[in-house]
């Protein structure tokens, strides 16, 4: 069982930076491809970025591409993503979530999630 836990999400204005962390345990991390989803108020949850297990592949949502990235430290069992050029319509509850291997943008393909950290942008 594998248990995840997001953190770094805040209040922020359009145009800042913030970079969320994922710690995992209980599981072999360096098996597991880890994705960030988000879901704002009303909407469903999408999918945001992706690593793989070896960190070599990162697919990203068309909305976040080129600010956002995504990257991995298997000595520290964690997944970051790094958020710049914030604007407002990134305001949603961002999670991390755990599958075996390969990266899927589709949500119900992961296996284990976080409890989601808060992250609003201000314009």
């Amino acid at each position: 069982q594998v248990q995840l836990v997001e953190s770094g999400g805040g209040l922020v204005q359009a145009g800042d930076s913030l970079r969320l962390s994922c710690a995992a345990s209980g599981g072999t991390f360096s098996t597991y491809a880890m994705g960030w989803f988000r879901q704002a108020p009303g909407k469903e949850r999408e999918f945001v970025a992706a690593i793989s297990f070896s960190g070599g592949n990162t697919p990203y949502a068309d909305s976040v591409k080129g600010r956002f990235t995504i990257s991995r430290d298997n000595s520290k069992n964690t997944v970051y993503l790094q958020m710049n050029s914030l604007k407002p319509e990134d305001t949603a509850v961002y999670y991390c979530a755990a599958r075996s291997y390969y990266t899927n943008n589709y949500a119900g393909a992961y296996d284990y999630w976080g409890q989601g950290t808060q992250v609003t942008v201000s314009s």
